[in-house]
């Protein structure tokens, strides 16, 4: 395919959204250096007779975040690819009906979001793309930590203030008769001193009389 084609398909990328009619997955990708990745592609309208096409954006802020051709796999030439990919790492093939991107050994620089694309007559049909991103260690979800509870010492309760949970009903029910016992004695103690205070005014007033 002419250099200048490609330019155009480049101009385009930007101003086109996804389409339906090519069905690209996963939507997004993290994966340790070194390990091996791939990512698929299927029209799900109509088959294409020329092939599915393989793009990329590297990411930003790499100075070559164009887009650029990798590769597309052709019934009569096999895989073609582009001028700068790494043929040892990077493989096109067909399964099933779909297109499937495989690369091998990657590394930070192959992060970037992959397009595919097919040529239609006359429009082009791009997938949603997949971001791809290459890290030497992968986050890790921090596990929840579990609250330790200690348990609380029985504390008889206290006229005044109580600290802790009671022993019970039990001694619940001892310390609220106890009070009243003590209410009642002192309402004795408090009638019977009024009886004896009457009963001296009496005794006085009949001697001075």
């Amino acid at each position: 395919m002419q250099p200048g084609l490609w330019l155009l398909l480049a101009a385009q990328l930007t101003v086109l959204h996804g389409s339906s009619v090519l069905l690209q997955t996963p939507p997004s990708l993290m994966i340790q250096t070194n390990k091996t990745v791939m990512m698929s592609c299927e029209a799900i309208t109509s088959r294409t007779s020329t092939g599915i096409y393989w793009l990329r954006q590297r990411q930003a802020p790499s100075p070559d975040s164009h887009y650029e051709f990798l590769a597309v796999w052709d019934s009569r030439k096999g895989i073609v690819y582009g001028q700068k990919v790494k043929q040892e790492k990077l493989t096109v093939f067909l399964d099933a009906g779909r297109s499937i991107l495989k690369l091998t050994s990657v590394e930070p620089a192959d992060s970037g979001i992959y397009f595919c694309m097919t040529i239609g007559s006359p429009e082009l049909n791009f997938g949603k793309g997949t971001q791809l991103s290459v890290v030497d260690v992968l986050p890790t979800t921090a596990q929840p930590t579990k609250k330790t509870t200690t348990k609380k010492k029985c504390r008889p309760p206290s006229p005044v203030t109580q600290k802790g949970p009671s022993c019970g009903p039990v001694t619940l029910g001892l310390l609220v008769a106890g009070v009243l016992l003590l209410l009642v004695s002192l309402g004795v103690a408090i009638h019977l001193h009024r009886l004896r205070r009457r009963a001296r005014l009496r005794l006085l007033k009949q001697f001075y009389k």
